[in-house]
């Protein structure tokens, strides 16, 4: 609306202001702000109407200066024919990015392929958040593949921005999704990812391949579901939610180094194992969710805010953690988010389950 409303302050202007005043700047305003936003024809049509305004105010004013008349008008053409040539250029710029952003999601999901919502009998949902609303593709990573086994999943943090970490990702996943077949352990497994990442790291001298590193949650969930195995690289430590309501953080017994840290020292990799029982939910996720903050500088307390509740499924504990973290920082974010989400089926109170759904997260939030 803002061009016509341009073109009608300037009528106003030039009407109620005495003689030796003009509306001209708005008329040649107009079209210039139609230009990024209006398509070409419209565009046109801001520029003939602010141009037709100009001529009907002098003939209405019956103007004896031909050439304030004339200045004025050529001044609004020549402004209009910018507006016309900066919206081509637009229009262009436009496609470019079109097609640029259907090739980034193309990569999306090759790189990330979302899994099937049910996996060896596992219900499963996984989601990328990117931290800007236009990008795609970042340094997160997850995957979920049904081995000989079991059901084994990784979620991960490249460390590093653009197209170089897209580039460690695709090889910590393209590692996994043959590793994750072969290894008949997660140490093993882990070690895998590890020369992958060395590998890489021979090939390319720059900087962020040499400090680069990647944090990285190893789990495998072995036929049957009765139990979950962990293996952690300095990862943010999953959650285990129970169908009552109560939350385990499942914690490594040792800290270790994240993959691609090799060089720094070594130590045998440890699994542990936690049961898993029927109606749980195993939640893994990067640092975009525990590292938000929020305008006070607090973190987002995961465990504390997921406490006490009760989910109908995967996807829909995601769609409330995304939220959630979305109103702690204020609605943007600062860095992209993983999160996968594997529920074993079990019976549950569908009334209770309900009820505290519909508390949501924004209960705990306001209070």
């Amino acid at each position: 609306m803002l061009p016509a409303g341009l073109i009608v302050v300037g009528l106003v202007f030039d009407l109620l202001s005495p003689p030796s005043f003009t509306g001209a700047p708005f008329f040649s305003a107009a079209p210039l702000v139609a230009a990024p936003f209006f398509s070409f024809r419209a565009t046109l049509l801001t520029g003939s109407l602010a141009s037709l305004a100009v001529v009907a105010l002098h003939a209405y004013h019956g103007t004896t200066s031909k050439a304030e008349a004339l200045t004025e008008l050529v001044t609004v053409l020549t402004v209009s024919g910018l507006a016309l040539a900066i919206n081509r250029v637009v229009r262009r710029s436009g496609r470019q990015l079109a097609s640029a952003r259907g090739m980034a999601e193309a990569a999306q999901r090759a790189v990330l392929p979302v899994p099937a919502e049910r996996i060896a009998g596992l219900h499963i949902a996984a989601r990328y958040e990117a931290a800007e609303a236009d990008a795609l593709i970042g340094g997160d990573l997850y995957a979920v593949q049904d081995t000989p086994y079991g059901v084994r999943l990784a979620v991960g943090d490249v460390r590093g921005k653009g197209l170089g970490a897209v580039g460690a990702v695709a090889v910590v996943l393209g590692a996994f999704r043959e590793a994750a077949e072969q290894e008949p352990t997660l140490e093993r497994l882990a070690q895998r990812l590890e020369r992958a990442l060395r590998r890489e790291g021979a090939r390319r001298d720059d900087l962020d391949t040499v400090e680069g590193f990647t944090t990285c949650v190893l789990a495998e969930i072995p036929p049957g579901h009765e139990v979950v195995r962990l293996l952690n690289r300095g990862h943010p430590e999953p959650l285990l939610l129970h169908p009552d309501g109560s939350l385990d953080v499942l914690a490594p017994a040792e800290p270790a180094l994240p993959l691609g840290m090799g060089d720094l020292g070594s130590w045998p990799d440890r699994t542990r194992q936690w049961p898993f029982p029927a109606g749980a939910a195993l939640l893994l996720y990067t640092d975009g969710v525990s590292e938000a903050r929020d305008g006070h500088g607090l973190f987002y307390d995961a465990p504390g805010r997921l406490r006490g509740r009760i989910f109908p499924g995967p996807e829909e504990l995601l769609s409330a953690l995304v939220a959630d973290v979305r109103r702690h920082v204020g609605g943007g974010g600062t860095d992209d988010m993983a999160v996968l989400a594997v529920a074993r089926p079990g019976k549950r109170k569908p009334e209770q389950r309900t009820r505290r759904a519909a508390t949501a997260i924004r209960s705990r939030h306001d209070a």
